[in-house]
């Protein structure tokens, strides 16, 4: 039975924090797919990146994501899950794809520290670019849009909950 409902966005999109909010109120369990990568590599996500590449770190992710076996769990995925497409087609076997999805101004207004945070972002790519690269990824990919501009957390869980509400029971 497909009961998972999986997270994707961008870096800022509130992924892991409303993953969170949505397992508890769902009473679900909480995986975040990338602690499953640092664990698994005992390194911080930053740290692939500057040791392994934009492409080998995207080869980890792709097969740490591909690996994830659960049921009735919320899982925040990496914004750059998008790149793995065998992950992806794992992903949305075992679940929902939920894309949340934010405006360029608020993802960049978010975003502090983007290199510490872990960002895949290749040679002279700028943030506009990621983001407009990624989000066709995230459409194509997702099973249930969420649009989540202007909203707060609980605000996005609640309308996360309506959109996946039909596909989980």
């Amino acid at each position: 039975m497909i009961n998972n409902i999986i997270l994707i966005g961008m870096p800022g999109a509130g992924k892991s924090t409303m993953g969170v909010v949505l397992a508890k109120v769902r009473g679900m369990d909480f995986i975040d797919a990338d602690l499953l990568i640092q664990a698994r590599e005992k390194r911080l996500l930053h740290q692939i990146l500057e040791q392994d590449g934009v492409d080998g770190f995207l080869a980890i992710e792709e097969e740490v994501n591909a690996s994830i076996e659960a049921q009735g769990a919320v899982i925040a995925t990496g914004g750059s899950v998008i790149y793995g497409p065998r992950a992806m087609e794992h992903l949305r076997s075992i679940g929902t794809v939920v894309y949340l999805r934010l405006s360029y101004s608020t993802i960049e207004s978010r975003l502090f520290n983007i290199h510490g945070r872990g960002v895949a972002l290749r040679e002279n790519q700028t943030l506009r670019d990621l983001y407009e690269e990624r989000c066709v990824l995230y459409e194509r990919y997702a099973h249930v849009i969420v649009d989540e501009e202007g909203l707060g957390i609980e605000e996005t869980v609640e309308k996360t909950l309506q959109a996946t509400k039909m596909l989980l029971e």
